[in-house]
């Protein structure tokens, strides 16, 4: 019987982890990610997968290797957000990338939004003859499982306000051409109801 001491590689838990969620610069992990990075992706490309490390914004995560055709492994399972969801992640996106291209404060790099401003920019988003008030009854539902897969994280809350920070990993899953795609099927979608 073999036990985990005689297996275990020094970067063994960042493995771990990063099956689970990004990791972030500021966590212990980090830094066996970027001593072991060739290791770690010789390991994870025999399970079809790719670790990017994305050292400039801050943060490791891991993307499935595709073969001509588009297929993977299936490793990683998709998961369906939903139309409010999305449109949600599109606000951010675009939120995201407004601040990247506008930096109102230099030494700032992270984007930061209330619960609030989400609702605000989600209503000026959609067209007006878009009908609001289911999307704006489930806001609270759908921004938590927006925070549960890693594209916000809450920073700070009291009885009047809550404060996300928007992950940069949005910028990886969701691309401006996709921000662009979306934002026509949006239109097109209004303009058919």
């Amino acid at each position: 019987m073999s036990n985990l001491e005689q297996h275990i590689k020094p970067y063994s838990k960042a493995i771990v982890k990063l099956l689970k969620q990004p990791i972030e610069s500021n966590q212990s992990l980090w830094q066996e990610i970027i001593n072991y990075q060739v290791e770690i992706q010789n390991y994870l490309n025999m399970i079809g997968l790719e670790l990017v490390v994305k050292k400039d914004e801050g943060f490791a995560y891991l993307r499935e290797l595709e073969d001509r055709e588009g297929n993977t492994l299936g490793l990683v399972s998709k998961r369906k957000i939903g139309f409010e969801a999305s449109i949600i992640l599109v606000v951010l996106r675009q939120s995201l990338e407004e601040f990247d291209q506008n930096p109102t404060q230099f030494d700032v790099s992270e984007k930061f939004i209330t619960f609030q401003e989400i609702k605000e920019e989600v209503e000026l988003f959609l067209p007006e003859t878009y009908n609001k008030v289911k999307l704006l009854k489930d806001l609270d539902l759908n921004i938590r499982r927006i925070v549960d897969l890693g594209y916000l994280k809450e920073i700070d809350k009291n009885e009047f306000e809550t404060k996300y920070q928007i992950h940069r990993i949005i910028k990886e899953k969701v691309s401006l051409d996709q921000l662009q795609e979306f934002k026509n099927k949006l239109e097109t979608y209004v303009e058919s109801i």
